[in-house]
């Protein structure tokens, strides 16, 4: 069995005197792709945000590569290999698709090492190799995307969390973009995905949790979940995949 890479003991986190999240566990194993899965207003963004330094935990303990992570500010856990990719893209539309994924770059000191990445970003997306000096903001809602998770491949991660990615993504793009996701892991990326799309998300995890108002109610592997009665009516329309 591969090894745990992310630990998440008990953590708590809390809106003003709303608690969010009512400690919740979990952990992600090299090489993963782990979904959490749940309504709106789950707790699902709250659980990333927590991970990455955007809040903080008012109680528990996350350990990433064996080294307790709960308390440290954003940019370090940046700088340790966690890079998060944040519901709605936030790629700067005013800038040039080279610009935004140089910002994902900005802990990189060694210039050759950036031009490697980028190199590799336009290797896996082509499109945005032509488009590199095209402003983001005209580019499609996939095409942001690729924007948005190129910026976080800059950054050199040792595990992505995923917010939402397919939101506001065309139907048709929505196997595109499950595609990259499947290929940034096969690559050896774990990934920690939120995901509304639940058929999209347990077709891609070999591992998922179930959030409901704050609290973990149903874990297993992906294809386990896939075929749960209680995620079939709740998530997947009431009827189990044929595909």
């Amino acid at each position: 069995m591969s090894e745990v890479i992310l630990k998440v003991e008990n953590m708590e986190a809390h809106y003003g005197k709303i608690a969010a999240l009512k400690g919740i566990s979990f952990e992600v194993r090299d090489g993963q792709i782990v979904t959490l899965l749940g309504s709106n207003g789950a707790g699902k963004s709250t659980t990333l945000k927590t991970l990455s330094g955007l809040m903080h935990a008012t109680k528990g303990k996350i350990t990433f590569l064996g080294e307790d992570i709960t308390r440290l500010p954003p940019h370090e856990i940046v700088k340790r290999g966690i890079i998060h990719l944040p519901e709605g893209r936030h790629i700067f539309k005013d800038l040039t698709v080279t610009e935004n994924l140089e910002l994902g770059s900005f802990v990189l000191k060694d210039d050759a090492e950036r031009k490697r990445r980028m190199k590799d970003v336009f290797d896996r997306f082509p499109i945005l190799g032509k488009r590199a000096k095209q402003i983001g903001g005209t580019l499609s809602g996939g095409e942001q995307q690729m924007i948005a998770v190129g910026r976080g491949l800059m950054a050199g991660p040792k595990l992505l969390l995923m917010d939402e990615p397919s939101m506001g993504i065309a139907p048709l793009v929505v196997r595109d973009i499950a595609n990259i996701i499947r290929r940034l892991n096969e690559d050896g990326t774990p990934i920690l995905l939120v995901e509304q799309n639940a058929k999209m998300a347990l077709g891609l995890a070999d591992y998922g949790y179930v959030l409901d108002t704050g609290s973990i109610v149903l874990d297993g592997k992906g294809e386990d979940l896939r075929n749960d009665d209680n995620v079939i009516k709740a998530y997947l329309g009431g009827r189990k995949d044929s595909d």
